[in-house]
């Protein structure tokens, strides 16, 4: 900025010599606060701001003008110029230019009188415009801090078009976009380079002229019949056989009466399945009078036992059934296309009925209202599987004793003498619901979190009661939905888990507290979906820890941080399926966690490495 001094035209030769239309350019730096040009006529200072130095000057004539860069109009010119970051620039050129212009005083002031009197008029109309600034300041300082804050966060060349918009419109409110930071424990794990990789053989022959028709009767929950099929599609391929659509299990704790086709898309799974395996929907007619041979496969077979034995069995009778589905094949040794087969039938193949699968998703919907976040917490804390595993922690007399009664009156259950406070500290009991609370919490999780329990009934009067007091915003599918949504699945055991199936596999985080067949199931498919995060707890050292805390031995800071650093490696993440080192039964099962076989490292095909190497080779080479 400059300020013009009156100089009397007779002394005016004194004065440096200059054009009259020359304007002498200083650079400012650039900032929020002086962004605007001023300008006197003829011996002019004019200051611009750094990128705008081969502009025209904001001066012109002989009066003086000013231009605001943000919105040039009058009003702004003169907040701008009657600021007092304005005037700190004129001290600056004064002080820089009192050579001269002291030089003009002397010549033109008579007496040091007339000094005194130009200073003291000076003064007066600094104080006049300092009161003129708080009064326009008090009117418009909403408008000027939203302008400020406008300049801080734009391009420059954006500036001017916001402000002029901003100016003509009726209110100066700031609406600001409101971003929400996700907490870290809803981030997902690092999946690497693995992708699914599923395509056929190139080399796939057509499916050759039937050997003969395979029965089956799925036995067992939902989760275990599911992945019961799953096995059988495999089997029907390596013996060249045609699979009758399955039987489910009606005789099981829930007595659930539900068909293949009531809880099942069941020709989107024939269809699905066409170029590998020949499904049929019903025995033919020529073979319904046949005597079907009755056969319980050895659990934990491998291809060549189908191969050889089975296969040579049923081109003799035509027709088998198999009584038991669940782990008839081996997790690790079947060859690669029956690995990707069987991942085929389960997570492609297998979908449920419409019904279920609209139901899900509003389900899902509804958990997730205003973009929230939710976690599926399958609570295995259910009546059979307490009775089952003898784990009887923080329940009554009574509810334990009405347990074991009902272990007892369970003829295939072997094991009926169980010590529950044994099998707890060896990790082998499921979670109660008030050491899952404390674990989530633990992990980090908000207590405004929201929580889908995937399980049936809670068994223990008072076992949710700790829960519900850390994370209110619990939901079970009979508080999600209305009664009219569930009026034709409420009924039916099975259904209502392949409804929470669902829920479960599309939660933003999946965690359990018991490795039951739907902790399993769920988890597998979640990998093979792209590794979502899944939290597997371990069970053995956190029931210690927890103890422990309950005893006043450590403190909740101390325990909270050994719970995280415990599970930091138990989200889902990709690794190798472990083989079994006491035999197959011990393995970790293959549907639980399809790596290798249906998921592979891309970043191999450059190492040359083979992306179907038995997992036992494998396997060793990375630990």
């Amino acid at each position: 900025m400059s300020v013009g001094v009156p100089v009397n035209p007779s002394s005016s030769s004194q004065l440096p010599a200059a054009p009259t239309t020359t304007t002498t350019r200083r650079r400012v730096a650039d900032s929020q606060e002086d962004h605007c040009t001023v300008g006197v006529g003829g011996n002019a200072v004019v200051y611009i701001p750094e990128e705008e130095e081969t502009a025209t000057s904001c001066g012109g004539g002989g009066s003086l003008s000013s231009s605001c860069c943000p919105s040039g109009s009058h009003h702004n010119y003169v907040v701008g110029f009657l600021s007092l970051r304005k005037f700190r620039l004129v001290w600056m050129l004064m002080v820089e230019n009192k050579s001269q212009w002291t030089a003009g005083i002397g010549r033109n002031m008579r007496s040091a009188t007339n000094l005194g009197r130009l200073i003291l008029i000076l003064l007066s109309i600094l104080v006049f415009t300092f009161f003129l600034i708080v009064a326009i300041s008090g009117r418009r300082q909403r408008h000027v801090d939203k302008h400020e804050f406008i300049v801080s966060i734009h391009p420059r060349p954006t500036i001017e078009k916001i402000i002029r918009e901003e100016e003509s419109s009726s209110s100066f409110q700031v609406l600001l976009p409101k971003t929400r930071s996700i907490p870290e424990i809803w981030n997902q794990p690092e999946t690497g380079n693995y992708q699914k990789c599923m395509a056929r053989p190139k080399n796939q022959k057509p499916i050759k002229k039937t050997n003969g028709y395979l029965l089956v009767h799925a036995n067992g929950g939902l989760n275990q019949m599911r992945t019961g099929i799953c096995d059988m599609v495999a089997i029907a391929k390596i013996m060249n056989a045609t699979l009758v659509l399955p039987f489910l299990d009606h005789s099981s704790f829930w007595s659930d009466p539900s068909t293949f086709k009531d809880i099942f898309d069941w020709k989107h799974f024939i269809k699905a399945l066409a170029e590998d395996v020949q499904i049929v929907e019903y025995l033919p007619p020529e073979f319904a009078s046949i005597k079907p041979l009755e056969k319980n496969p050895v659990s934990w077979s491998k291809s060549s036992y189908y191969r050889n034995s089975i296969a040579k069995l049923l081109k003799k009778h035509k027709v088998i059934v198999f009584n038991h589905t669940d782990s008839r094949l081996a997790n690790n040794s079947p060859p690669p296309s029956i690995q990707r087969l069987r991942c085929h039938a389960n997570y492609e193949a297998l979908r449920y009925s419409e019904e279920i699968e609209n139901l899900s998703n509003v389900l899902s919907s509804r958990l997730r209202e205003n973009n929230e976040p939710y976690l599926a917490l399958h609570l295995r804390y259910e009546k059979d599987m307490l009775a089952f595993t003898g784990c009887n922690h923080s329940l009554s007399h009574e509810e334990s004793v009405d347990l074991e009664k009902m272990r007892y009156s369970i003829p295939h259950w072997k094991e009926k003498v169980i010590n529950g406070t044994e099998r707890r500290l060896e990790g082998n009991c499921p979670m109660t619901p008030r050491e899952a609370a404390v674990f989530l919490k633990a992990m980090g999780f908000p207590s405004t979190t929201k929580i889908y329990i995937v399980a049936g009934k809670i068994y223990g009067q008072k076992s949710m009661t700790a829960f519900h007091e850390e994370f209110p915003n619990v939901f079970f599918h009979s508080t999600l939905a209305t009664e009219e949504e569930l009026s034709t699945i409420k009924p039916y055991q099975n259904r209502l888990a392949a409804l929470d199936y669902n829920l479960a596999l599309e939660s933003d985080v999946f965690a359990y507290t018991y490795d039951g067949n739907m902790a399993k199931a769920v988890q597998g498919h979640r990998r093979f979906e792209g590794f979502r995060k899944t939290i597997n707890p371990d069970r053995k050292r956190f029931v210690r820890l927890i103890d422990r805390l309950d005893a006043g031995l450590i403190s909740w800071k101390d325990f909270s941080s050994k719970v995280k650093k415990l599970h930091q490696n138990r989200v889902g993440a990709p690794y190798l399926r472990r083989p079994g080192k006491a035999g197959p039964k011990l393995e970790e099962n293959f549907y639980a966690n399809p790596l290798p076989g249906c998921l592979c490292d891309t970043s191999e095909e450059q190492t040359g490495l083979n992306r179907f190497e038995r997992p036992s080779i494998r396997a060793q080479s990375l630990r």
